[in-house]
């Protein structure tokens, strides 16, 4: 069995929801990350 990790997070264009899908990935993890405004989404 894989030992995938995955997260969700939403408010993540900004402070410590982007922090922490940033530290997540960098972890390895597959992360799905909220943003209200597209043009932040492509910053992320």
């Amino acid at each position: 069995m894989s030992k995938n990790k995955t997260v969700v997070i939403t408010g993540t264009s900004s402070g410590i929801g982007k922090a922490c899908a940033l530290h997540l990935d960098k972890l390895g993890f597959k992360v799905y990350a909220g943003v209200r405004k597209k043009a932040d989404g492509e910053q992320l």
